[in-house]
């Protein structure tokens, strides 16, 4: 980019992308305020099937309308839209009806604090809200991890909440570990598609990693055959990473979640609260120093 200097929206953008580098095919980008050339550039890199926005500046359009050779699907929202209050949807026959959720996600839902710590920083606060407002839009059962005002990992659609921890945790330890200085230093080819880059350093810091670091493979990829991340060297930057803020679209049912979200750096918790196992979670927290709200508030997507 010959703009280096990002806008608060370009900014918002990078970071939500960085969630998850992974998933990229039948992507569409939804901004809030209208699009300007900068967030225009950083979207014009990465793949993404169209985009929806209150509006665009002259110079971002035409930095749009040059994607996928002019293909690409460039929507205006309608600000003065407002749906139905009551979402209906039929399914062979039967017409199943719910109110709209139109819930306001805010900092009231983070003072009925549960555990012996009660200190919720500020930086905390922020992340946790970030973190619920995406299970709000999120397929249930769903969890999410957050931090630094960005998503780094979210577990949706399982059946079980442990399902949910496990994958969104997994996801938040391979965010941590792109930062790896070894995964930064990857002397990538100067032609490599960004795709296949982001392919291929999700492939090196998992156990598969010599499916590219093996010779008559590296060569593809890489200027010099990089160094393997070892496991040693993976657990020893995971063991860093701390921080982290988790919300839960509904209650953990065990202390197994809280376990999980422990190995990757969770010390910040906003869940609904209600099982009848609450006393179980909340000393699992407890012994880890956690801080812990509940929100009172389901989230679930359907």
């Amino acid at each position: 980019m010959d703009d280096l200097e990002l806008s608060p929206l370009a900014c918002a953008y990078a970071r939500a992308r960085g969630a998850d580098r992974m998933s990229s095919y039948g992507d569409w980008i939804a901004l809030s305020d209208p699009c300007d050339v900068q967030t225009a550039r950083v979207i014009a890199r990465e793949v993404s099937d169209g985009i929806i926005a209150p509006g665009y500046s002259d110079e971002a359009l035409e930095v749009l309308k040059g994607k996928r050779k002019g293909t690409y699907n460039i929507v205006k929202i309608d600000e003065n839209y407002r749906p139905a209050p009551i979402e209906r949807k039929d399914v062979f026959g039967v017409t199943f009806e719910q109110g709209r959720n139109e819930f306001e996600i805010n900092e009231k839902l983070l003072e009925n604090i549960v555990t012996d710590h009660k200190q919720l920083t500020e930086d905390a606060k922020r992340d946790l809200i970030i973190s619920l407002i995406t299970l709000k839009y999120t397929q249930s059962n769903s969890v999410c991890y957050a931090k630094g005002g960005q998503v780094i990992g979210v577990g949706a659609g399982q059946q079980s909440r442990i399902h949910c921890t496990r994958l969104a945790g997994n996801k938040a330890d391979v965010w941590f570990l792109r930062q790896h200085p070894k995964v930064l230093g990857l002397p990538f080819k100067q032609d490599i598609r960004r795709p296949d880059r982001d392919n291929t350093i999700d492939v090196y810091i998992s156990e598969d990693y010599m499916d590219v670091l093996a010779d008559g493979a590296w060569e593809n990829f890489f200027t010099e055959k990089p160094e393997p991340l070892t496991r040693e060297e993976k657990a020893e930057w995971l063991s860093k990473q701390d921080g982290v803020s988790l919300g839960s679209d509904a209650f953990f049912p065990f202390g197994d979640n809280i376990e999980r979200a422990k190995r990757s750096g969770v010390q910040y918790i906003a869940q609904p609260g209600g099982s009848i196992r609450d006393d179980n979670v909340i000393d699992t927290c407890n012994k880890y120093g956690m801080v812990m709200a509940f929100t009172g508030m389901r989230l679930f997507h359907h």
